[in-house]
């Protein structure tokens, strides 16, 4: 079950940019306002599971816009900052104005929780997947999860999620573990929810005995090196490996591909608001989705293209799924992963 990204790009300026591409960067834009005109200022702290590199890169492009905005940063990957923002609230409250990480599923909880505010920032020109109905967070990229694969080590890629289950990739598979990765977590349900998919390939996959990584990053990691020539990986990851010269390279399956599209939303206990609204209006600008393209993320703008080598949103095949089904059933998928890949 899957579908086309249903994007109209008729008559939108597009903007060409490339991941790894020179040129000029865009205009730094006065110091932003609030509602009654004085510019912005004051200290964030911004819990988030985005590679150290770029989430530095992100503050001081966003510091260019708004340069009396202090951001302070804790990263984890979403596990370990949910075990977090979980012990703060067992003891007071949550200590973060913002939270910038992998899934849907962990803000419709908080939200459940009425631990988010609404957001004031700016959506027109977004995707509509990508937006809470409800207006209490709002994706930053997509991030799909694909199949990447040592050049050196593999000449023939595998094409589907159902290739992985052949015996000729025994021993050879790499992924993230779910108790660690948000993205990871998420995908188990989008899989076991997943018609075409669901147990039986769940139980086929483990059958090969994959690796199982703490992170993302170990997975890329070790598919560049040739440790583990396949591997079950976010794609952005992959085209940073590439850019740098690793062997290695993406298929995205014919199936389809779960993704996550890196919600941030605001706590509802800060005392930083305008600050922490202008950072989230920032990230989902177009100046903030250059910036995402250039950091090999695929953009949630509509008028932003993707980055060099990916595929256009347009013609993304991504996996269907219901965001509350997910949501509901995501604990017993990674507890039927823990079992079958233990």
């Amino acid at each position: 079950m899957s579908r086309r990204f249903a994007v109209s790009l008729a008559g939108l300026a597009l903007v060409g940019l490339s991941a790894c591409a020179g040129g000029d960067a865009p205009a730094a834009s006065p110091a932003a306002t609030d509602g009654a005109g004085d510019a912005v200022s004051g200290t964030i702290t911004l819990y988030t599971s985005e590679p150290q590199a770029k989430v530095e890169e992100l503050i001081a492009a966003f510091n260019e816009t708004h340069p009396d905005v202090t951001v302070d940063v804790f990263r984890a990957g979403t596990g370990d900052l949910t075990a977090r923002i979980e012990s703060e609230l067992a003891t007071g409250e949550v200590q973060a104005d913002v939270l910038l990480a992998a899934d849907a599923p962990t803000f419709e909880n908080y939200k459940d929780q009425d631990l988010l505010m609404e957001l004031d920032v700016d959506t027109a020109g977004l995707l509509e997947e990508v937006v809470d109905p409800e207006g209490f967070y709002v994706g930053t990229r997509v991030i799909p999860t694909v199949i990447a694969h040592n050049t050196t080590a593999i000449t023939t890629a595998p094409a589907s999620w159902q290739d992985l289950t052949d015996p000729q990739y025994r021993d050879q598979i790499v992924m993230p573990n779910p108790d660690v990765s948000g993205a990871a977590a998420f995908n188990a349900a989008v899989w076991l929810l997943n018609d075409d998919l669901g147990e039986p390939w769940l139980t086929a996959l483990a059958a090969n005995q994959p690796v199982i990584a703490d992170s993302n990053g170990p997975v890329s990691q070790a598919v560049a090196s040739g440790a583990q020539p396949v591997g079950i990986v976010v794609d952005y990851l992959v085209r940073d490996l590439a850019d740098a010269g690793s062997p290695i390279a993406v298929s995205y399956p014919s199936e389809g591909v779960p993704y996550v599209y890196q919600p941030v939303g605001v706590f509802a206990n800060t005392d930083a608001e305008a600050a922490a609204m202008a950072f989230a209006d920032w990230l989902v600008s177009s100046e903030g989705q250059q910036l995402a393209v250039e950091q090999n993320y695929l953009p949630v703008r509509t008028d932003v293209d993707s980055p060099e080598g990916a595929p256009a949103m347009a013609d993304l095949e991504l996996m269907e799924f219901d965001l509350a089904e997910v949501q509901q059933r995501r604990t017993e998928a990674v507890e039927l992963f823990n079992r079958l890949f233990q």
